[in-house]
């Protein structure tokens, strides 16, 4: 009798039981064998050798089924007739063979992700490319435009009884879930805020509600992320979309640059005024202090000229010649009854006296 190998299947559902064929394939090709060993209720051929031949092969075909390696990136479920055991973790482990026990691989480590709009090249996970990309893209925006937009759901299983049993199609109803959600976010905002300055806002937005109804479904399903990916207008609008763009674009190029340029001439117009200001007000104080003081000086010399007239005279004459005098290179001092004075002088030499 040929033994069978089983799949243990890959993605985030895992699938199938341990190495070997089910109870299922026991069953349907359990009357053959017995037809072929016992025909009629007679044996057909030598029944001592097929008898324990069969017994052999049914015992070989029980240790092969008995058996299975969890990944060390996930967890197995099992099921025993069909209805749950326990979760297992990463290793070899045993169960019952012949389909009694069906173990099921659910990578609960592993970073999983669903693309809507474009597709991985060598995605295995049939729920991770679109089916129809250009449906799921297209959208239309709360100022009433259309745009075409694409975006990755990043996600892990926190649950794996929750993912295999609470929800039929669990990758399936989260791609649902998460255009449901995008195309609710997109819809409340214009198309402007989607393809510039709303892209992290509306990816915080749909991560929050995609999670509230994955946990509000139980489907035992973590979000990680929402990435937005490109946005683009609708092809017969992109043209005229983009030169729009353009015309913003420069349009805050120009006003950047008259910022700039006003950041930079009104500080420096700011600090001259100020500084004229303020020499301006220290020239005021010196003349205050300067008419002050000469007001104070002529009030002393008042009161002393006052006490003795003659001798203040003769002090301010002597205090005027002393300040004056030595400013004057060349002095001639000269007797008022003197006479004949231009023959002592010699006019004609450089040390003479001098205007």
């Amino acid at each position: 009798m040929p033994t069978q190998k089983g799949n243990d299947g890959e993605g985030p559902r895992g699938g199938g039981s341990g190495p070997g064929p089910n109870l299922d394939d026991l069953f349907r090709h359990g009357p053959d064998l017995l037809h072929r060993l016992l025909p009629h209720g007679r044996p057909r051929g030598p029944l001592p050798g097929a008898l324990p031949l069969a017994l052999l092969a049914l015992a070989a075909l029980g240790a092969w089924t008995a058996y299975y390696t969890v990944p060390s990136d996930s967890v197995a479920v099992v099921q025993r007739f069909g209805k749950y055991l326990s979760e297992v973790p990463p290793g070899l482990h045993f169960k019952l063979p012949l389909g009694i026990d069906r173990a099921t691989i659910v990578p609960v480590k592993r970073q999983l992700k669903q693309e809507f709009g474009f597709s991985t090249p060598g995605a295995r996970d049939p729920h991770q490319s679109p089916r129809d990309g250009r449906r799921e893209t297209e959208m239309v925006t709360g100022d009433l435009n259309a745009a075409l937009v694409e975006w990755v759901v990043q996600y892990r299983i926190s649950d794996p009884v929750k993912f295999l049993f609470e929800v039929r199609e669990p990758g399936a109803t989260l791609r649902y879930v998460s255009e449901s959600v995008m195309r609710e976010v997109v819809g409340d905002r214009t198309v402007d805020e989607v393809i510039t300055i709303g892209r992290q806002e509306i990816e915080n937005e749909a991560l929050t509600k995609m999670q509230a109804l994955a946990t509000k479904y139980a489907m035992g399903i973590s979000i990680d992320q929402v990435q937005l990916k490109n946005i683009n207008p609708p092809e017969p609008v992109q043209a005229s979309f983009n030169e729009v763009n353009q015309a913003q674009q420069e349009k805050e190029k120009l006003i950047n640059e008259a910022r700039r340029d006003y950041n930079k001439v009104i500080p420096l117009a700011e600090g001259e005024k100020d500084q004229r200001i303020r020499e301006a007000d220290g020239y005021r104080l010196k003349r205050i202090n300067e008419a002050e003081g000469d007001a104070a000086r002529f009030d002393a010399l008042l009161a002393e000229y006052t006490k003795a007239p003659e001798v203040t005279r003769r002090r301010i004459y002597l205090e005027t010649l002393q300040a004056v005098l030595p400013g004057i290179r060349s002095k001639i001092i000269v007797d008022e009854r003197m006479r004949g004075l231009l023959p002592l002088l010699n006019l004609d030499r450089s040390g003479g006296a001098k205007p």
